[in-house]
């Protein structure tokens, strides 16, 4: 079996919007920096990121999670709950941090087309958060 080359690796996932345009304002107001808009928005976070697209399947939107490792779950708190996400963009109120069973410390932000976002504090002891 050969080897995977290093270094040359990016996941994106495809993210469904049911209103393409408002979608995209979401993630623009929320911090994501876009680096495409066509047919298609690609938003990078750091070193991830992810595909917008204009494909919508409710079943699938609603069952789908994407999680958001942050370095301060605190100050990323404090920007979202300023953004009156509720009032711009007709979504269910965000939900505070919280500890989890898991041990992750997590506030929830769910998107215009029901995507449901963890935003996950970073524990700088636990390799999987790095």
């Amino acid at each position: 079996m050969s080897s995977v080359p290093a270094s040359t690796e990016l996941a994106r996932p495809f993210v469904p919007a049911k209103d393409f345009d408002l979608s995209r304002r979401f993630y623009e107001t929320l911090g994501f920096r876009k680096v495409l808009d066509g047919d298609v928005a690609i938003f990078r976070a750091s070193s991830g990121g992810f595909i917008l697209q204009r494909s919508y399947q409710k079943e699938w939107a609603e069952h789908f999670m994407m999680q958001l490792m942050v370095d301060d779950l605190d100050a990323w708190w404090a920007h979202i709950t300023a953004l009156d996400l509720p009032k711009q963009f007709g979504v269910p109120p965000p939900k505070p941090p919280a500890m989890q069973p898991w041990g992750l410390r997590i506030a929830y932000v769910v998107d215009p087309s029901g995507i449901l976002w963890h935003i996950a504090q970073r524990r700088e002891d636990a390799p999987q958060d790095q």
